[in-house]
């Protein structure tokens, strides 16, 4: 079972009480809780600023009772702000599912019309921030709205969205944060959390950010793969590693997938396959989990290859699914809705069986 203490306040401690009073309600149905998905990182550690000390000193104990609780992966991710973003949660297919979906230009004149984020403009060429003004001139009232609930949705697990209040104040506080500083402060936090979770007997997994690149300009330092050498670098470890997320690294086509893997796959703790479909502007939508741009074939077989190298067994997870047949008529977090995740499990399932009987 994958999931995690979503009504524990970012920052505040998990104690021992409250992850076995979880692992109780899982183990009632039949299950077992091995991946904790996600310990989230409160902003003022990604900023190292404010009470950063006792925030890395909740996160420690955090970890500490994860240990103790038998608990085996962490995964998180160091995303300022926001974590993944789309700009339609109800992208139609045509077979009549819905899919997630990233337009880039929506998302500029969402930053530039909705948001109004001061000096937005400077991060967009005069040529993106003419050709988004079209596009938003041309939205009905019904599809800005949509594009702004959209953008502010928030993090998987709650239904509380983002204000742009909110999403502009804490704007603030990166006033004076490059990808220099950024990642500077991960290998701070890294530093201080890696020992603590090697001795708990965890792996940390980091989720790649999604989309790889920046938005709001914000910095994004978990999109390439020269950020993931640097990530595992800053703190060479066995308890420092990876969540191999097809879908956002598979986002941009300078990811090599496959390479990923043959250079990090020891470090590689979890795994969500997604696949997209992408196109030379920056776009995407979520794909099938057998088609799209990933090479899921080519990916399952070298995890599984790892798997054998190492004599570990990896947690994957379909990650997300398309809204279809009765969960059309349900409110469902987009993406977590029930068929379409139990249609990529099974196809992805019947993929690696196959895999396993053919070497």
């Amino acid at each position: 079972m994958v999931t995690a203490l979503h009504q524990i306040p970012v920052g505040e401690v998990w104690t021992v009480d409250e992850i076995k009073l979880r692992q109780r309600m899982i183990a009632d149905a039949g299950m077992e809780w091995t991946v904790v998905e996600s310990l989230p990182v409160h902003e003022g550690i990604k900023t190292k600023s404010g009470n950063w000390d006792q925030l890395i000193a909740n996160y420690q104990e955090s970890l500490r009772n994860l240990g103790t609780c038998g608990i085996k992966v962490v995964t998180y991710n160091f995303m300022p702000i926001l974590d993944w973003m789309r700009t339609d949660v109800s992208f139609e297919l045509p077979e009549g599912s819905k899919a997630l979906r990233f337009e880039r230009l929506a998302f500029v004149a969402f930053d530039l019309f909705l948001l109004k984020r001061p000096g937005a403009e400077q991060d967009y060429s005069p040529a993106e921030v003419e050709a988004a003004s079209r596009h938003f001139e041309a939205m009905s009232p019904e599809a800005r709205q949509a594009l702004f609930r959209n953008a502010l949705l928030g993090l998987p697990g709650s239904d509380v969205p983002f204000t742009p209040e909110i999403i502009l104040n804490t704007l603030g506080t990166y006033t004076n944060i490059d990808t220099a500083a950024l990642r500077l402060n991960l290998k701070a936090f890294l530093q201080a959390i890696v020992p603590v979770a090697e001795q708990a007997g965890l792996k940390m997994a980091i989720h790649p950010d999604d989309p790889p690149y920046s938005i709001l300009g914000l910095p994004r330092i978990v999109s390439t793969a020269a950020d993931l050498d640097f990530l595992l670098e800053a703190c060479p470890s066995p308890a420092n590693g990876l969540c191999y997320c097809t879908g956002s690294l598979g986002a941009r086509a300078d990811n090599d997938l496959l390479g990923i893997i043959d250079k990090h796959g020891r470090q590689i703790h979890f795994v969500h396959l997604r696949n997209v479909r992408r196109d030379a502007a920056g776009n995407f939508y979520e794909a099938n989990h057998l088609d799209g741009d990933v090479d899921m074939y080519a990916v399952i077989k070298k995890l599984i290859e790892v798997m054998q190298e190492t004599g570990n067994a990896l947690t994957l997870r379909p990650d997300h699914g398309h809204q279809m047949l009765d969960d059309l008529q349900k409110t469902t977090y987009p993406g977590y809705s029930a068929i379409g995740r139990l249609k990529g499990l099974a196809e992805l399932r019947g993929l690696e069986h196959g895999i396993l009987h053919s070497l």
